[in-house]
């Protein structure tokens, strides 16, 4: 089962407004899903997106791939550069050595 997290339309015609759902790759768009873990209006300006930046996280943890349209969303919001910058940062810190075993090797 491939995991997707994509936008589900609701709201009136002419009025749109997206659900950030986290469903199952071969679901319809308005159809069955997981999770909702946000929501997008497109036509209120600076608010337009709300988050739930943990439960998004979590679903990338576990494979879940994002659509084109919501992965423009998320670096928007900022959780794709916080999550590379974390990622990065455990990183850094395992390959780092600590300084008192680093004068030890070098006297």
């Amino acid at each position: 089962m491939a995991v997707k997290i994509r936008l589900r339309r609701v709201g009136r015609k002419k009025a749109p407004m997206y659900r950030i759902v986290v469903a199952d790759s071969k679901s319809p768009r308005d159809g069955k899903f997981i999770e909702i873990v946000g929501q997008y209006q497109p036509r209120t300006g600076e608010h337009a997106l709300n988050l739930n930046t943990e439960r998004v996280n979590h679903w990338l943890n576990v494979g879940a791939q994002p659509t084109d349209t919501v992965r423009s969303l998320l670096r928007k919001a900022g959780v794709l550069k916080q999550r590379h910058e974390t990622r990065l940062a455990s990183k850094l810190q395992a390959a780092a050595v600590p300084v008192a075993e680093a004068k030890a090797d070098e006297g």
